[in-house]
């Protein structure tokens, strides 16, 4: 593997030699415009039909890229450029994606999401950043995100068959509707045909393990007035496992210990959580599971010394170091992609057209071995049960004879990885018929546009799970009836030996199943436009204006595994969802030319929903001003509204559990003096129930945006922008953190916070927190976390700003060719969020608070180009996030791909790519004490890869 990697750089190497002609990414205008699309050109001339252009952000076409707010667009050649090589890769890279997403080693995403892939523009969340694919909207995921809301999934969108991606930060619902919040992006796919076209790519990474593979066709005809573009792509991405890299091996690799503390797979306790000794005999007999590494194993504090005054001391179990890198980096997957866009031609200026879209994805991701532990009759994750004939009394502490025991198991016991893997296999499709054209109304010319949109997203999504009475009769027989039994906890006499034996593969099956659901989303829209660019004159220019109407319906269908909406299964008790919603909405555009200088744009629009026996309006607005006191010099401004309709499934989630986690901070600080969050967290982590459900009197959360900038462009090599922008939400509907509801509580409790500052037990936070936290009154467990409580409201309030820059430039210097530069950097200055009113406003850049997002991002690149050769260095700046303990900062990162580009001939071009080129870690957090050990939603440890790419052309224009 490492002589194959050896040789692709040493290719990768040779073609960075020389260059070629580089178009500006993400820049004000193509490197190839005319005068007549330069991005300040706003003259009053007329413009021929073919030089003017439609920009997201407006119906209404126009002169230049540059308008009222900011609009980045990315053309393919520039995604092959800076080294992405899927669409979530190149989204992340954007700087004013800056929210904190799932990745495979997300334990939500797998569990609630498998596969899935968000972007989050302006870190306010997935659900707010609006999704299109040729300006049309997509199903969301079928599943919600985190377990709440709907969004949209971008790893199924053929990163070989765009043909430019535009992105817009800020409100936008006057021009697209709901979910515009922090903006909108959109792919737009190929649609003229130009030739055919053949692109193969192969990947590897230095260190071995994820190798992929991805090969793209299109080819397209015209015959007499029909046309049409057909496009293909099949991509496999092979695994990449935690065990194949160096950082994440093993518990050894956790930064915050001296000596590794084992993954313990055979587990036995008391009701205190003192681990019960199993001896070193029975972990030897245990060595060859977890592929030989499981070892009698010690972690501090966690038995006690009877002769001692029961002195906390080592408590043992049977555990291995290695058990922990049983998960994946990257995860097995093929997918399809196929595309068509065609016409026809009725003449007199009007088309037919039929855009379609398929793709189908098979996923398959091991996120770790399936765990047991006693689940009671009523719901009780605590793993207790009464136990005399096993457990002998000493002294005064083991009179309650409570046992508790807890397997996660191995390799060797399930027969392979195979039989563990989390299974989805997704269809999706979006048929758009219409039909488009222009004519001649009052004297002026109108473009219209009228098309229905069928979207819809569809899985089979199969989770391995232990079957709780299978399980719980293998391992402790059946239950003993006790006349005298006092404790209150079911008992068993079970023998220790039973939990201390590997199953065979066969014993495994007979306790596991998979739960498998049937998740479904839809979208239907109908939608006519109408635009024209001179509705009438005024001495300045001619008036545009666009109108909008259409009429929908969104639904989704979880279909579940009936047995996973019971107590079945360990760790869940899941919530059914199903529901959908009626929309209409109609709208207005104007572009009015005031002064030869000043031109001022308006739109507005009203939409109406009805879900779940509920009815609401919604207007939005947007207003824009452009003045250019020079033709160099753009001065630009931008003021809407914004509003997202009710996530279906925070509306329609049907009552359930999942098996929740999180430190008890309450008893945390009764038990020790002054300790920090992450003290509670390493020590009193708890398992317990939580609730959920919908919600089905909510409102639309609602946002207002501002934008201004400035856009300066003395000539046709170089420009740069500066843009403030301000997003506020309201009515935000908050499905509250667990963590910070357990955080809360303990405050609420105690009276005072972690730092010993005063907190009102009375303030709506404190009433709220101590309703949905319930504690065990009696028993064993008293005072111990019960469940948790969540449901969705409308009351979060949250603020962002900051500011964009962007420059780009374009130097020739004679014979050696010609160079490329451009920069793009956002800078938050402030980002707040109040849960409640009359709660305190939490900073999301305060490390105590807990959110992990970067302040400022930032992307370069750097093009050198000769006629037949190219090579392109991006860099990419993440700044510095909160660290895992919640006190302090892990420092900013580089990381850099280089790519060059060959043209053999004029129909035939070598790509090579090297992506990670340093080949960087994830950031180092010598706090961070979960595994993977390093921040899994912004980092991997992938490593160095590089990518060869093999391009052919037949008809169509040349290289």
């Amino acid at each position: 593997m490492r002589r194959i990697s050896t040789a692709i750089a040493l290719v990768g190497t040779s073609l960075l030699a020389a260059a070629a002609a580089a178009q500006n990414p993400e820049s004000a205008y193509p490197a190839d415009a005319s005068d007549d699309t330069l991005a300040l050109r706003d003259d009053d001339a007329p413009l021929p039909a073919e030089n003017v252009i439609t920009v997201l952000g407006s119906r209404i076409p126009r002169s230049g890229l540059e308008g009222p707010a900011p609009v980045t667009v990315i053309e393919a050649a520039d995604i092959l450029r800076q080294g992405f090589q899927d669409v979530p890769e190149l989204m992340k890279s954007i700087t004013q994606n800056s929210g904190e997403t799932q990745s495979t080693q997300s334990y939500g995403a797998n569990t609630f999401t498998p596969g899935a892939k968000q972007v989050d523009l302006r870190g306010l969340g997935p659900n707010h950043t609006l999704v299109l694919v040729n300006g049309r909207r997509v199903a969301d995921f079928p599943m919600p995100y985190g377990g709440n809301s709907n969004v949209a999934d971008i790893s199924n969108i053929p990163v070989g068959l765009i043909e430019r991606v535009e992105i817009l930060s800020g409100a936008a619902s006057a021009i697209y509707g709901s979910d515009a919040i922090s903006g909108v992006v959109n792919f737009q796919l190929k649609q003229e045909p130009d030739g055919t076209r053949i692109d193969a790519q192969l990947g590897l990474t230095e260190d071995g393990g994820g190798e992929s593979f991805r090969i793209t066709g299109s080819t397209g005809f015209r015959s007499g007035p029909f046309h049409a573009l057909i496009g293909a792509q099949y991509s496999a991405q092979r695994p990449l496992w935690g065990y194949e890299r160096d950082i994440q091996d093993s518990t050894a690799d956790n930064p915050t210990t001296d000596q590794p503390l084992a993954y313990r797979n055979f587990l036995r306790y008391d009701s205190g959580g003192y681990y019960i000794d199993p001896g070193a005999s029975t972990c030897a007999d245990l060595g060859f599971t977890n592929e030989g590494t499981t070892f009698y194993a010690p972690r501090a504090g966690y038995g006690f010394d009877v002769d001692n005054g029961y002195a906390a001391t080592d408590g043992y179990f049977c555990g291995s170091n290695e058990a922990i890198a049983y998960g994946q980096i990257l995860s097995d997957r093929d997918q399809v992609s196929l595309y068509t866009s065609a016409g026809y031609e009725l003449g007199g200026g009007t088309d037919l057209f039929l855009d379609a879209q398929f793709g189908y994805s098979n996923l398959e991701l091991f996120n770790g071995f399936k765990s047991w532990f006693y689940v009671a009759p009523d719901g009780n994750e605590e793993g207790l049960f009464y136990n005399p004939q096993y457990l002998e009394p000493i002294d005064t502490y083991w009179l309650d004879q409570l046992d508790g025991w807890y397997r996660t198991f191995t390799p060797e016991e399930i027969g392979g990885f195979e039989n563990g893997v989390i299974k989805n296999r997704s269809y999706t499709f979006n048929v758009t018929p219409g039909i488009r054209g222009n004519t001649q109304l009052g004297g002026r010319e109108w473009d219209y546009e009228v098309y229905f949109n069928h979207a819809e997203y569809r899985s089979r999504m199969a989770w391995p799970e232990i079957v709780i009475d299978a399980a719980n009769d293998f391992f402790l027989g059946q239950p003993v009836d006790d006349p005298n039994n006092s404790t209150g906890y079911q008992r068993f006499d079970a023998d220790p030996a039973r939990l201390f034996t590997a199953l065979t593969p066969a014993e495994y099956a007979g306790i596991q199943e998979y739960t498998v659901y049937h998740p479904k989303s839809w979208v239907n829209n109908v939608q006519a436009n109408i635009s024209t660019v001179n509705l009438f004159d005024l001495p300045a220019g001619p008036v545009g204006f666009a109108a909008v109407a259409e009429l929908g319906q969104a639904g989704y269908e979880i279909n579940p595994d009936p047995k996973a909406l019971t107590q079945y299964y360990v760790g869940i008790e899941d919530s059914d969802g199903e529901g959908d919603r009626e929309h209409w909405g109609i709208g207005g555009e104007v572009r009015v030319p005031l002064f030869e200088i000043l031109t001022l744009t308006g739109a507005g629009r009203y939409d109406g929903y009805n879900y779940a026996g509920n009815s609401f309006g919604e207007f939005t607005y947007n207003a824009g001003a452009e003045l250019r006191p020079t033709r160099s010099i753009l001065v630009r401004g931008a003021i809407g509204t914004g509003f997202r309709a009710p996530d279906l499934h925070y509306v329609y989630r049907g009552p359930g559990t999942v098996n929740g986690g999180g430190a008890d901070y309450y008893n945390c600080r009764l038990e020790q003096a002054d300790p920090t969050l992450a003290d509670c967290v390493n020590t009193r982590y708890e398992g317990f129930i939580q609730r959920r459900s919908g919600n089905r009197d909510l409102l639309p959360e609602t946002a207002q945006s501002v934008t201004a900038g400035i856009v300066w462009s003395p000539d046709r090599i170089f420009d740069v922008s500066v843009d403030y922008f301000r997003i506020r939400m309201e009515n935000q509907v908050l499905n509250l953190d667990t963590n910070s509801l357990l955080i809360d509580e303990a405050n609420c409790r105690l009276g005072t916070d972690v730092n010993g500052g005063a907190v009102d037990p009375n303030s709506p936070t404190c009433i709220d927190a101590l309703d949905r936290v319930q504690r065990y009154e009696t028993g064993a467990s008293a005072g111990e976390l019960e469940s948790v409580s969540v449901v969705p409201i409308n009351v979060a309030r949250e603020r962002v700003e900051g500011v964009d820059v962007a420059v780009n430039s374009r130097f020739f210097i004679g014979k050696a060719g010609d160079l490329a530069l451009g920069a793009n950097y956002t800078y938050v200055i402030d980002h707040k969020i109040q849960q409640y009113p009359g709660d305190p406003t939490l900073d999301k850049y305060v490390p105590l608070n807990g959110y992990e997002i970067p302040r400022d991002k930032g992307k370069a690149y750097l093009t050198w180009s000769l006629p037949r050769f190219s090579t392109t260095l991006t860099g990419i700046r993440i700044g510095k996030m909160t660290n895992w303990n919640w006190d302090g900062k892990i420092d900013e990162s580089y990381w850099f791909n280089l790519s060059a580009q060959y043209d053999l001939n004029d129909r035939l071009r070598l790509s090579g790519t090297i992506n990670n080129l340093f080949d960087r870690d994830p950031v180092d957090d010598p706090s961070h004490a979960s595994y993977p050990y390093y921040n899994s939603s912004w980092f991997d440890a992938v490593g160095r890869r590089y990518y060869l790419q093999l391009t052919y052309k037949l008809g169509g224009e040349v290289f």
